[in-house]
């Protein structure tokens, strides 16, 4: 459930990896059709949706092992997220705030699942 705290929405983990998988579904939605941006989008599509997907998966783990697994597989698919994000702005020159918002929301994930990586060790 989201939260308002000093008029800003706070989410949980799970609505947030929750909405970048859709934010970055509906941005794809906006690029134009090309070969490159079909394999691209593929990519990011399975990437970002994994994140969210693997730690629902890490929140009910049957063990310390297996929940740290998942994290770090969620922290592997934030990385990949950011790579082709990073990828399909520079080669569409897009330079738009869509993906740049995009690319700092993924980067905060990474550094949230790494924290978790840490605490958990």
């Amino acid at each position: 459930m989201s939260k308002i705290q000093n008029n800003k929405p706070i989410y949980d983990l799970e609505d947030r990896t929750f909405k970048f998988a859709k934010d970055c579904r509906l941005f794809i939605k906006t690029l134009p059709i090309t070969i490159a941006n079909k394999e691209d989008s593929k990519q990011l599509i399975r990437a970002s949706g994994s994140i969210g997907a693997n730690y629902r998966e890490a929140n009910e783990a049957l063990s310390k092992k297996d929940f740290l697994m998942r994290i770090k597989i969620s922290r592997k698919e934030s990385k990949e997220s950011e790579y082709w994000l990073s990828l399909i702005n520079e080669t569409n020159n897009l330079n738009d705030d869509k993906a740049a918002r995009l690319i700092q929301e993924v980067i905060e994930l990474k550094k949230i699942l790494s924290a978790i990586i840490e605490k958990s060790k």
